[in-house]
């Protein structure tokens, strides 16, 4: 048998996942490498795409021992990856940074705000549907021209984490339109680099590869490559997409009117339309398929529960336990208000806000610590949630993905707090199966995208709101969105510190 599991490959910011899938989406093998973020400083966030090779490599080796005679049967590879990363290299493919400036990375506010002074954001929002935000790449470019100009000169081409992995498979650069719709590079309307964008942004436009469709196939994998993984040379890589449209399209939103919530390292509403909504509280990406995904994103979604483990139990406790401490606390977390602005915000006007709780009392407890964060993420998404559909109200259902996918308490949560009943995907692995999707649709193994998509996304529950919980949190929510509008004061402040 040939030509019948799908190879996945999932750059992460937490580490690198490679995983095969067979043609009803299932995944059959699974391997995770871990990395950690190099932070230099407050609000700098960094990774060495070296690093991501070396996972890359190794988790694909370890998958393809997990399945019986699956070497020679890949149809193709598929890479998605953390979007915004920006690699940087040269005419040769050598790197000309060792480490690259990640989404989460914050030392370009200076750079956003000039540009901000000097264009104003209608005419951001009319070019790129977005207004500038510290972890667009046009910015981080931005940065290293003025920080390391020597590493910007040696370049010749900007590559995204997982344009890099390709590069690495076969030799060949390009982006995807996903990637580049976030970019703030990219026109929103002929949906090509945009020479106007780059003139006001300083970017070189010369450094910008071929833009493609996810779907397509960029190149066979080099020989020399296939070697040391295991597999036959000349198996289609196809271009992919950005980790979050990928899952997207894995978790089955794929047409105007549904939402999706995927909740990893952070949290992204998103609310699928034909059209982007120019509002500088909400941001806009193409999906795979090709439509506006208009969406709020929240920095600390995951990271938040991650902090709260490491903060109050040194990691000693597993997400199960501090899970099930959350239950033990009542709905509203007996009157406690968590801010989750642990890393600042992307698309707000204070992009350096911070976390705080509100309203401890002596009788409070670890419970209600833990409840308060997986709430407070909720009432964060909450205040600019209506914004993602203008006028068009809710959407009838919200896909779940990610790792908060995982959590029913949370979910629940989530139901209740926006009104909307959530969908569960029987596969959690969203962005491989939307990569599986990509390759069964791009090598002949689905006639088309929308058909890979039926037959591979199915959903094992649907959580309803909870009315009661529901009632509370209509009473909270003014008060959250007050008490966020009166710490916007004090934040400079903070920093003057």
């Amino acid at each position: 048998m040939t030509g019948d599991l799908y190879l996945a490959v999932d750059v992460g910011t937490g580490g690198v996942r490679s995983a095969l899938a067979d043609g009803a989406g299932k995944v059959l093998a699974f391997s995770h490498k871990e990395q950690d973020q190099i932070v230099p400083q407050f609000g700098w966030s960094e990774q060495r795409p070296a690093d991501w090779w070396d996972g890359t490599k190794s988790t694909i080796r370890n998958v393809l021992e997990k399945v019986e005679g699956a070497p020679d049967r890949v149809a193709a590879i598929c890479t998605c990856g953390q979007m915004h990363g920006s690699v940087l290299i040269d005419d040769d493919g050598n790197l000309t940074r060792d480490a690259a400036l990640l989404w989460n990375d914050k030392r370009t506010v200076p750079q956003v705000e000039a540009f901000s002074e000097r264009v104003p954001v209608t005419q951001s929002l009319e070019l790129t549907a977005n207004i500038p935000a510290p972890a667009w790449p046009a910015f981080k470019l931005a940065w290293i021209a003025e920080n390391d100009p020597g590493a910007l000169e040696r370049a010749s081409t900007l590559l995204m984490p997982k344009d890099w992995i390709n590069y690495c498979l076969t030799g060949r650069r390009a982006q995807d339109f996903t990637e580049a719709s976030l970019s703030f590079l990219m026109d929103r309307q002929t949906r090509k680099w945009s020479r106007e964008l780059c003139s006001l942004t300083g970017v070189p436009h010369s450094l910008l590869p071929p833009l493609h469709a996810p779907a397509d196939v960029l190149g066979g994998l080099l020989p020399q490559v296939a070697g040391e993984l295991g597999l036959p040379a000349g198996v289609p890589v196809l271009v992919g997409a950005g980790d979050y449209p990928m899952a997207l399209l894995g978790s089955g939103a794929t047409r105007a009117g549904m939402g999706s919530d995927v909740t990893g390292t952070s949290t992204i509403i998103t609310l699928l339309r034909d059209d982007a909504v120019l509002d500088p509280e909400v941001a806009n990406v193409l999906t795979p398929n090709g439509i506006w995904g208009v969406m709020t994103l929240l920095d600390a979604g995951g990271d938040a529960v991650r902090w709260a483990r490491r903060a109050f139990h040194d990691n000693r406790r597993s997400y199960a336990e501090v899970a099930e401490l959350a239950t033990r606390s009542q709905t509203g977390a007996n009157g406690l208000f968590f801010l989750p602005y642990l890393s600042g915000e992307r698309t707000a006007e204070k992009r350096n806000s911070r976390a705080q709780f509100f309203g401890l009392k002596a009788e409070h407890g670890l419970p209600d610590l833990h409840r308060a964060v997986l709430e407070g993420v909720a009432f964060s998404v909450r205040r600019v949630l209506d914004k993602l559909q203008a006028d068009k109200g809710r959407p009838d259902r919200i896909v779940a993905a990610g790792g908060g996918a995982k959590s029913e308490l949370w979910l629940r949560i989530k139901a209740s707090m926006y009104r909307v009943p959530y969908l569960v995907p029987e596969e959690p692995e969203c962005g491989i199966v939307g990569a599986a999707a990509l390759m069964a649709a791009s090598t002949g193994g689905a006639p088309d995208l929308d058909t890979a998509v039926a037959r591979m996304v199915r959903y094992e529950t649907e959580i309803a709101p909870d009315p009661a919980w529901a009632d509370l949190y209509d009473r909270m929510m003014p008060i959250y969105a007050r008490l966020y509008e009166h710490s916007k004061s004090l934040y400079d402040d903070l920093d003057a510190l």
